[in-house]
């Protein structure tokens, strides 16, 4: 599939649309959605990106997570990425916007926190493979860089900041 997505100025102002294919080829600034999933243990779930996935295949990325499409919402984008990864429908709330600069591209990210206890209806076609973390155990992915999505690192490192090395 290959959607519309809205093209972002370095104000995160929309300034035209390209297709999904162009956006990493071009380099284009655009948005994107991600989802945190915990359960009651203080865990979070992490989704190891399908083999299929054109960057970063076997990685540990974050829940769920999806580029937003032309006139889309981030919290649609969120519940999208939510059910298309995990396969659930449940309250999202959001944390936290920040930009993310990527290969000469910036990405506008919204982080959404929502609570599950699992099991999850993975889907194969994105994820590989999903489990719960502790937050100690995915910073020590992220210091390790073990197999980790740069988003991923991303997130979690703004989230929670470490005092050094």
């Amino acid at each position: 599939m290959n959607e519309n997505i809205d093209v972002v100025d370095e104000q995160n102002q929309v300034v035209g649309q390209a297709l999904l294919s162009d956006i990493y080829t071009q380099k284009l600034n655009h948005r994107a959605a991600h989802v945190l999933i915990f359960n009651d243990r203080g865990e979070l779930f992490l989704s190891q990106n399908s083999a299929k996935h054109s960057y970063c295949p076997g990685h540990w990325n974050l829940s769920a997570n999806a580029t937003l499409l032309s006139k889309e919402s981030y919290e649609h984008a969120a519940e999208r990425a939510l059910s298309n990864w995990l396969g659930i429908s449940i309250p999202l709330t959001k944390i936290q916007e920040l930009p993310y600069d990527h290969y000469k591209m910036r990405k506008f990210l919204a982080i959404f926190r929502g609570q599950s206890q699992g099991p999850f209806p993975i889907n194969n076609q994105l994820a590989a493979a999903g489990k719960w973390f502790s937050i100690p155990d995915v910073l020590d992915l992220v210091r390790k860089n073990q197999m980790v999505h740069p988003e991923l690192a991303h997130v979690i490192e703004t989230l929670y900041p470490t005092s050094g090395v």
